[in-house]
């Protein structure tokens, strides 16, 4: 029999103030806190649009400028906040199984602009809008177990327009020694944090975008498994990587079938994508499973 909706609206409200308490220590005076706690609460809230002037009707204020200097000019960590969102689903979500089920899954998006001043806008690729446009993108990390999924990790991707200049990055606030970086790398970085924070998951999903060496070789330096997306109808096959020839792909099946290790990719649609694996075991990919070696931190592996 399930719980009632008071004790379920209790659960929720208590868990709520947990949360609140957890990030009271990020703000230096109490009166900052509780308006973080108001914003929280409005972006929790049934409104459709969570403009500013909405938010502050929700928490009682006569205007948005409480809240808008959270964001804007409050100092506060905010890799220090997304430490304890991590803590916080992993103490939740993550299973004692994890080495079978925790997955972490890479992915971007985009958030569609108007005008220029946004830190990391520009006209660039977003599947948002599915096509070139003026936008920000992000890139994301999610815990994903049987208990469920939340986010655990975040990344603005600056352009090479914005990194290589100097006013533009000061004006934005934006640490004028910061370097560009790939969305790989961001990648990296995100997977490389979640390691060090000790969050239990074994493998790795992403997209194409993601589906490079220098993501590939953590994964696999850190004993990780992956499913990563890969361009389509190139062949890997021990080792070697092929471009098919017309013969070849009338012979393949439209679907190639998955074995660990390997690379494979659809052969006659050409838009649809494949996806490369990699075994938990830290096996390189498109290599003959029934030779081994012994890795001295991931034990026998492919070689």
């Amino acid at each position: 029999m399930g719980a009632s909706i008071e004790t379920t609206l209790e659960l929720w409200a208590s868990s709520l103030r947990d949360v609140k308490a957890r990030m009271s220590g990020l703000f230096t005076q109490e009166r900052v806190a509780a308006s973080a706690g108001f914003f929280l609460d409005g972006l929790l809230g049934d409104e459709r649009r969570k403009t500013g002037w909405i938010r502050a009707e929700a928490a009682g204020d006569p205007g948005p400028w409480r809240q808008q200097a959270i964001l804007g000019r409050g100092r506060w960590d905010a890799d220090g906040l997304r430490d304890i969102v991590r803590g916080y689903v992993v103490e939740h979500l993550g299973a004692d199984d994890a080495v079978l089920v925790a997955v972490l899954v890479i992915d971007e998006t985009g958030f569609l602009k108007q005008g220029k001043a946004s830190c990391g806008v520009g006209r660039q690729y977003t599947g948002s809008a599915g096509k070139i446009t003026n936008c920000q993108i992000g890139v994301f990390a999610a815990y994903v177990s049987t208990r469920g999924h939340a986010f655990i990790d975040r990344a603005l991707y600056l352009p090479k327009s914005w990194t290589g200049d100097a006013a533009r990055l000061a004006a934005a606030h934006v640490p004028g020694d910061t370097a560009f970086a790939t969305k790989p790398a961001l990648a990296v970085q995100m997977i490389r944090r979640a390691i060090s924070a000790g969050v239990p998951f074994s493998w790795v999903a992403a997209d194409a975008v993601y589906g490079v060496g220098d993501v590939e070789q953590a994964l696999r330096r850190a004993c990780k498994g992956y499913v990563l997306g890969s361009g389509p109808i190139i062949i890997l096959a021990h080792g070697q990587a092929s471009q098919p020839s017309p013969a070849l792909l009338q012979k393949l099946p439209a679907i190639l079938p998955l074995r660990h290790g390997n690379v494979f990719r659809p052969a006659r649609a050409r838009k649809v994508r494949g996806f490369t694996t990699g075994r938990t075991s830290n096996s390189p990919i498109s290599m003959p499973t029934n030779m081994t070696r012994r890795n001295p931190v991931c034990g026998p592996v492919a070689c």
